[in-house]
């Protein structure tokens, strides 16, 4: 049987993450496919297709063809297990994107070769910055017309503040597309289309192959030649550390969408991905290969099954093995908890599991115990650090549309809280609820499943507020100041800690300066 070390030396945890529109699901799925996990990709748009993306299982994605909730799927290829999180591109949802990026030790980023870097993209990368997260780039649709490849290199390499070094070469893109040169095992993929398919035919040549223009054209095979010599003068060699570190960032080019250029992708993020790597917690540091279970929890999903009212968290092994029915310490509430039936995930196809390593996501049922960030361990009272919610930017108050259904709102409410879709806030002067957002796409998410998972009517009305922030002080007198002087202006959150809702940014301004002692916190850790 392969020891703790060896299973988790061959585990790969990532995320795709990209703007919306880029490809990213296509992607995904394509992995999948490779992987034998499922065995016919899904169009994530086309209603003709009566299936749609593995991963994109809640309803309201089906409609609107966007990604709006991280999903989890798993496979095996080629002796390492595959833990791939797809995280919605859509900026309203970026904040179950943060959290997805905690809980992985590298991340692929999907370009699209018409459009470059946008801006979504730059705020992932900044995340995956902070953390110092490996990345890799996928350079996706180059069987439509693309931006120069050279000049896509430059914009990456400027946009997203890192290194670039392209492991494969385009030839040509959209009516010219030929395939794709792997420059970094120096073979040939074709693109080739028989019977209406694009199919990828993968020969081993190197450039002094006189074989090379029989492919591709004696024209196209200098001017590869002379691509690649430029990419050698322009770009230092390939460096695994500098990638490990977050420094450097390897580029492929492909089309998700026909399968091209995808198995080049995995099986060289395979070779020189990182394994699961050590996590920070507000104590010490905890090694992948510690013998004793540790992880946390850093993602809640209410109803996967609509058949059955289940909520699901989502857990990271951090170290040691998770087992099947054994008593694990649930550091918050100090109480001792065991898991009939924790399960693993091709998107919301679920099955039991025995035993995960480090690196693993399992799902624990929930009913209604567990909130995000919550640390499970075998005794030791431990909290992982760096699990961010972000300040809401967007506010209403929400009300009641059906008197009759007052329990199941305030029951989908708070189980849709402690999801982390959104932030609730109880105003001191009038007891009502608001709800805040990172994006207006949101308020829409959260009615339709009040309304088709909870059978509850909710309406919003507005209310005008700029900003809110967390305030803590080590000085008490001038906090209850604070409190008393802005009490129309004060809420408290979901865990009972006072939160301050600017009107302006003036007014915020004001108060920061007013108050010296006091702090104003635009991110909290759950």
């Amino acid at each position: 049987m392969a020891s703790l070390k060896d299973e988790i030396k061959r585990r790969r945890t990532f995320a795709v993450i990209a703007h919306p529109d880029a490809g990213k699901t296509t992607l995904t799925e394509k992995l999948l496919l490779f992987g034998g996990a499922i065995h016919v990709a899904g169009a994530v748009k086309s209603n003709k297709i009566k299936k749609t993306a593995t991963s994109d299982f809640m309803e309201i994605e089906r409609q609107r063809g966007i990604s709006v909730a991280t999903s989890v799927m798993e496979f095996e290829y080629q002796g390492s297990k595959i833990n791939i999180l797809d995280t919605p591109g859509h900026e309203d949802f970026a904040e179950d994107t943060y959290r997805t990026l905690t809980a992985v030790d590298a991340v692929i980023i999907v370009i699209d070769g018409a459009k470059g870097v946008e801006s979504q993209t730059r705020k992932l990368m900044n995340v995956c910055r902070m953390r110092s997260t490996p990345v890799m780039v996928f350079v996706n649709k180059l069987d439509r017309p693309c931006k120069d490849p050279f000049e896509l290199l430059e914009e990456i390499e400027q946009e997203l503040q890192i290194a670039v070094r392209p492991l494969s070469f385009p030839i040509g893109s959209g009516p010219s597309f030929q395939g794709v040169y792997n420059i970094y095992d120096q073979s040939l993929a074709l693109f080739k289309e028989v019977d209406r398919q694009y199919i990828a035919e993968s020969i081993h040549l190197t450039l002094d192959d006189p074989e090379l223009g029989e492919y591709i054209g004696a024209g196209n095979a200098a001017e590869l030649e002379e691509n690649l010599d430029m990419v050698s003068e322009l770009f230092e060699p390939f460096d695994r550390d500098l990638y490990l570190q977050g420094l450097l960032a390897p580029v492929f080019f492909g089309s998700a969408v026909n399968n091209f250029g995808v198995r080049e992708l995995l099986e060289t993020f395979i070779r020189i991905a990182p394994s699961p790597h050590a996590a920070p917690t507000e104590s010490r540091i905890v090694e992948a290969t510690e013998e004793k279970m540790t992880g946390f929890v850093f993602k809640i999903h209410a109803n996967m099954d609509p058949n059955h009212r289940d909520r699901l968290a989502f857990l990271k092994i951090c170290s040691g093995t998770f087992e099947r029915g054994k008593n694990y310490l649930h550091v918050r509430s100090g109480k001792q908890m065991k898991f009939s039936s924790p399960s693993v995930f091709l998107a919301e196809k679920k099955s039991v599991v025995d035993v995960a390593y480090a690196g693993d996501i399992v799902g624990l049922h929930d009913t209604g115990n567990f909130k995000i960030g919550d640390t499970f361990t075998e005794g030791e009272k431990l909290k992982f650090t760096g699990i961010p919610s972000f300040a809401p930017e967007m506010f209403r108050y929400i009300e009641n549309a059906d008197p009759q259904k007052f329990k199941q709102l305030a029951k989908g409410i708070d189980q849709l809280m402690d999801e982390g879709v959104a932030q609730l806030f109880t105003s001191s002067l009038n007891g009502r609820k608001i709800i805040g957002t990172v994006g207006a796409l949101q308020f829409e998410v959260i009615q339709y499943r009040l309304e088709h998972e909870y059978s509850a009517k909710c309406r919003w009305e507005p209310i005008a507020i700029h900003k809110a922030c967390w305030i803590e002080s080590d000085n008490a007198e001038q906090l209850a100041d604070f409190k008393r002087r802005k009490f129309t202006n004060m809420a408290v959150d979901k865990h009972g800690r006072d939160v301050f809702l600017a009107d302006t940014s003036y007014a915020l301004q004001l108060a920061i300066e007013k108050f010296p002692d006091i702090r104003f916190k635009f991110t909290s850790e759950f």
